[in-house]
């Protein structure tokens, strides 16, 4: 009974009985689900148009950082090193098209993961030699970032909301809205779709393959340094950052590999669920560290169920 009370009670008196605290796990697991959302997208982005699961996500985001850091170390204003960085961004979306993606068209799914990898390796092995492999700071401040704190007084208590992390939803809801805009509303974001949903249709109709490419590894680099900035402001940039682009994976899992919505709704859930799970159960009942793997657990148990997500579109294969 003792276990029983553990698990089925004692968790959903503890929210009750303490309002304002649960805002604010709800809170820190919105902040976390919406970086998550974040890196999943640039998956999602790739994935549409090209098929290839882009395993170099997570270190796009670290060299991207690392580049808008270095950057400034070297002299350059804050102000004048993001776009520099996204003009880097470019370049690499560039090399990449050229030299790794042209030369393997219409190549196995299998080798272009490969290639994806070897990217990964190489940018960590560039950017070690470049930026060395010690933790930066982000230039949060330089860059108008707000550090302070905000407090709010709900149902007796308070909630403390980082105003960096605040400027960090605001700035993930208007590149998504941006980003969903010019899916759905440009004729480049129609071309996305369209090579999405049929690439031999749309090549036929004169949509460019390489021009694509560019323009959506490109849009992955600037959700990269999105993420790398509000990341790194949180921990410091280095290459161990690379690890949370794996919390993608589960959230690619639960909303699925092609659906815009489900890389959203999907790291929502995912920051939300983990954080509660950790707070009232993980710590309590199993010493709590439930973060690094209860993600998996419910990728898991979704893919049992519906393997092409939730939001993914049921494949029907006739045999």
């Amino acid at each position: 009974m003792d276990v029983l009370n553990a698990i089925f009670v004692q968790p959903f008196a503890d929210m009750a009985g303490a309002p304002d605290f649960f805002l604010q796990v709800l809170w820190e697991g919105l902040v976390g689900g919406v970086l998550y959302a974040l890196i999943a997208l640039g998956f999602v982005l790739i994935f549409k148009s090209s098929r290839i699961l882009n395993f170099a996500q997570g270190i796009m985001v670290v060299f991207a950082a690392l580049t808008l850091v270095g950057l400034y170390e070297r002299g350059v204003p804050a102000l004048l090193a993001l776009p520099l960085t996204l003009g880097v961004m470019f370049v690499l979306a560039v090399a990449i098209e050229r030299l790794v993606l042209r030369p393997l068209v219409n190549q196995p799914d299998i080798i272009l993961f490969m290639a994806t990898i070897g990217i990964t390796l190489f940018l960590i092995g560039f950017g070690e030699i470049i930026f060395g492999g010690e933790n930066k700071a982000m230039i949060t401040e330089q860059l108008y970032i707000p550090t302070g704190a905000l407090e709010f007084e709900p149902f007796g208590g308070y909630v403390l909301i980082e105003q960096k992390d605040l400027t960090a939803v605001i700035g993930a809801v208007v590149l998504v809205a941006v980003l969903v805009a010019f899916l759905n509303k440009s004729r480049i974001g129609r071309a996305i779709r369209a090579l999405g949903d049929d690439h031999q249709a749309a090549l036929s109709v004169g949509i460019s393959l390489s021009t694509i490419w560019v323009i959506v590894w490109f849009i992955a680099g600037i959700i990269a340094l999105a993420t790398g900035i509000v990341w790194g402001a949180r921990a410091g940039v280095s290459f161990a950052l690379e690890v949370i682009a794996f919390k993608a994976l589960p959230v690619l899992m639960l909303g699925g590999l092609e659906s815009v919505m489900g890389a959203i709704v999907g790291g929502l859930a995912i920051g939300i669920l983990e954080k509660i799970f950790e707070i009232y159960w993980g710590q309590p009942l199993l010493g709590g560290n439930t973060e690094a793997w209860f993600a998996y657990v419910v990728a898991l148990v979704v893919l049992l169920f519906r393997p092409q997500g939730l939001f993914g579109e049921k494949i029907i294969e006739r045999v």
